[in-house]
Parts: C-alpha cells; sequence; structure tokens
C-alpha cells in the first residue's frame, strides 16, 4: 500500500523531503484527555496494551488529536519479558514490578526463546486493525526494547537510579548475561519481524537504560545486541534510540540502523560531525521546553531544526513527552516543526537552483 504522507520513511531512508516529519515518543497516551478516559474504566495499564482494539484506539488519539506524521503502536517494552515466562505488573505511581526476577543460570534455562513471540498475538492484531485505519494516510512504527534494557528490568525487578543489581549481575556473572541477552534477542527478532508481517512500516529500539552502562559495558552487553537485530530487520528501517550513550555514536553509524535517535544532552553538530551523513538523525527537543510559553517552543523548535538542517532528520523530543504537558503546547511545537522546516526547506531548494 503506498503511504500518502511518507515523510518520515523517505527521511529515514535518506530521500528528500519539502519538510521535516515530526512525531513524539509516547505521543499515545495521559497528554490526552482522550486517553485518561479510557484508562479510568480499566482496571490498569496491562488491560489497555493486550486488548488490541483499546490499543488501537489510542494509538490513532494523537494521529487524529495531534496531527503528528506517525503513528506508534500503543504497547510496552515489558510485553517481551512477559511472553518469555517473567510476568510484571504496572503501578500508577511505581512503575512496572517483576513477580519473579533472573538471578541464576537456572532461571534463564526455564525462558522460552523458541516460541515466546507466538504469545504477542495481540500486538500483531492491534497493528492490524491501526493499518486498517489509517488507509495509507501514514506511517506505523512498531518497536521493541533493546535486550540490555529489557535485562535490566528482568534481573532488578522493577525500575531504578542505578540498576545496581542488574549491572552487579553484568560483572559477575557475564557469561549467564550473554546468555540472558542472546535469548532476548533472538525474541525481540521474531517479534519485530511479525510486526512488521502485521504491517508496521519502520521500528524503533529502545535503549532507555543505555546511559547507567561504561562504554566498554555499553559495546559488549547491549551495542553487540543491537546491532544483531539491526542486522536481521532487513526489510523496514530501524531507529535506534539509546538515551543517554552520547559514547556510542560512533559505534551505532557502524551499525544496520537508518536511523539514530538522539536525547537532549547530544548535540546536533557535534553528533553530525561523529555521526556521519549516511544515517538519519532524530530528537532531540528537551521536553520540559514543552512546559513553556509558546513564544518559547516555537524559538527553541526553530533553533532545533537550524542545528539539525531539513534534509535526513526527524523532529522528536530527546525522551518521552511528559505525562503532565499541556495537549496545546505539544501541538504548538508540531506545527511549529511543520511550519519552519517547510518554509526553510522551501527556501533552501530555491537557493540550491538560482
Amino acid at each position: 500500500m503506498n503511504i500518502k504522507n511518507d515523510l518520515l520513511l523517505r527521511a529515514a531512508h535518506g530521500l528528500y523531503t519539502e519538510r521535516v516529519p515530526v512525531w513524539l515518543m509516547r505521543q499515545a497516551g495521559r497528554i490526552l484527555p482522550e486517553y485518561r478516559a479510557i484508562r479510568e474504566r480499566l482496571s490498569g495499564f496491562k488491560e489497555l496494551v493486550t486488548t488490541p482494539a483499546l490499543a488501537a484506539e489510542v494509538t490513532l488519539q494523537p494521529v487524529h488529536l495531534l496531527h503528528v506524521d506517525a503513528a506508534i503502536i500503543f504497547s510496552d517494552i515489558l510485553v517481551i519479558p512477559e511472553a518469555m515466562g517473567l510476568p510484571y505488573d504496572m503501578y500508577e505511581s511505581k512503575g512496572p514490578l517483576f513477580v519473579r526476577t533472573i538471578s541464576s543460570k537456572n532461571d534463564i534455562d526455564k525462558l522460552n526463546a523458541t516460541t515466546a513471540h507466538e504469545n504477542l498475538t495481540y500486538v500483531y492484531e492491534a497493528i492490524r486493525t491501526v493499518k486498517k485505519e489509517l488507509n495509507g494516510s501514514i506511517p506505523l512504527i512498531g518497536f521493541a526494547g533493546a535486550p540490555w534494557t529489557l535485562l535490566a528490568y528482568m534481573v532488578e525487578g522493577h525500575g531504578s537510579k542505578t540498576f545496581s543489581k542488574a549491572k552487579k549481575f553484568l560483572y559477575t556473572q557475564p557469561q549467564e548475561a550473554h546468555e540472558l541477552l542472546e535469548k532476548i534477542t533472538t525474541v525481540t527478532i521474531q517479534y519485530l519481524h511479525q510486526q512488521i508481517i502485521a504491517g508496521a512500516d519502520i521500528v524503533q529500539i529502545f535503549d532507555s537504560w543505555a546511559g547507567i552502562l561504561s562504554p566498554e559495558q555499553y559495546t559488549e552487553f547491549s551495542l553487540k545486541y543491537i546491532a544483531q537485530i539491526c542486522k536481521a530487520i532487513s526489510t523496514v528501517p530501524v531507529i535506534v534510540f539509546a538515551k543517554g550513550a552520547f559514547f556510542a555514536r560512533k559505534q551505532m553509524a557502524e551499525t544496520d540502523c537508518s536511523v539514530i535517535g538522539l536525547d537532549w544532552n547530544m548535540d546536533a553538530i557535534e553528533s553530525r560531525n561523529i555521526i556521519g551523513h549516511n544515517k538519519t538523525l532524530q530528537g532531540n527537543l528537551d521536553p520540559c521546553v514543552l512546559y513553556a510559553s509558546y513564544n518559547e517552543i516555537r524559538k527553541q523548535t526553530q533553533k532545533m531544526i537550524d542545528r539539525f538542517g531539513t534534509q535526513r532528520y526527524i523532529a522528536n523530543l530527546g525522551h518521552g513527552v511528559y505525562a503532565d504537558t499541556p495537549a496545546d503546547n505539544v501541538r504548538c511545537f508540531i506545527d511549529t516543526v511543520k511550519e519552519y522546516s517547510s518554509m526553510k526547506s522551501s527556501f533552501s531548494k530555491t537557493q540550491s537552483f538560482s
């Protein structure tokens, strides 16, 4: 199916775009009253994730209300550990909590890495529903968590500022850590393939806890497995977003990904110089800018576009939009990206042919 607004896909492939495409991490969520209305009538977050019709509805809300250039399927990175046999609960104020954790080879041996992706049919069904509703209007993004980030939760058992238990596991049981990472990688590749078969046009790998590892650890225990995933996914573009991994930008550029996402601490010009011009960059406005006045949001957004340029670039935040961000401020950001980048692209094209 041809996609009417294919700006995101053209940018990911390094093709000319008449303006910069824009979407937001966590765009489907609590910033929208319509999302909160659905959540209020449910038992919890996981009911929303595992009910395809509801997940599809929430995925489509920012498409209709914010007019972003891509939808991203509403799900959670922790569906993979659960599918492998490690169930979790999600608490509104505390985040995820695993009933059981990984601490030994015996625990790893019990995990299902063979058919785990078959336990995630609710995600594929939601993707198919969204694709039907989008009817070729904009692309749909699928996603998964990076193996290291998933290991961090599976060993730690919950969110943490330091993930010291998970990092201890890398130092004290490196062989077991690699065995676990290999299993997670195998399932992740199968899972993303199934998302693509269901209709995902592009996929993103979220390495949310990349920045807590040393450069040496990151190379060994994270980037190695991200590279495997990127190599295995060849039919659609792959975005890699590794929060805090400023030290690994050059290595990321050596993987088979198409797009590298930057957090707000990674300078656009420096990143382009490090990464080169063969990858598309994505990012990276500080989400807190969206608490500011409309004038300040416009000013900071325009400054961001000036630094990135309008080609081989996808506008986004440097992390997920915060839950209490006013929706109108988000719209201001999106509208500014569209209007300002369109003007700049038009001017640049005119200049280049004059």
